[in-house]
């Protein structure tokens, strides 16, 4: 099982647009109320457990409810308007790839 970091704070959220300059970042944000974002997650962990193939890459979650000011910071960042759930690509800093509610899922994952 690939390990999912928990993102919670600015600092956590800096170190993570750093790390992406190295190797691939994955971003889930996550709302914790909407059954939408139940079945994403369940697809984003699926796809992460199964991601032996991407070495290296980084996985993360963001807990709407839990780090908005996180999530906000993101969008912010990155210039692709807050969604959840919503699942975006870091590559070198910038997004490589970005999906939302039900366009989430394994195949879409694989491809990007």
């Amino acid at each position: 099982m690939m390990d999912i970091q928990k993102i919670e704070t600015l600092p956590a959220l800096d170190d993570l647009l750093a790390k992406s300059k190295e190797t691939p970042v994955w971003v889930f944000k996550h709302s914790l109320t909407c059954p939408i974002s139940g079945a994403a997650w369940s697809e984003f962990r699926q796809f992460a457990a199964n991601a032996s193939r991407q070495a290296g890459a980084i996985y993360a979650l963001i807990e709407i409810q839990r780090a908005r000011p996180v999530s906000t910071a993101l969008a912010e960042r990155t210039g692709v308007p807050h969604e959840s759930p919503q699942a975006i690509l870091l590559r070198n800093a910038q997004v490589a790839w970005h999906a939302s509610h039900y366009e989430i899922n394994l195949t879409a994952l694989e491809r990007a």
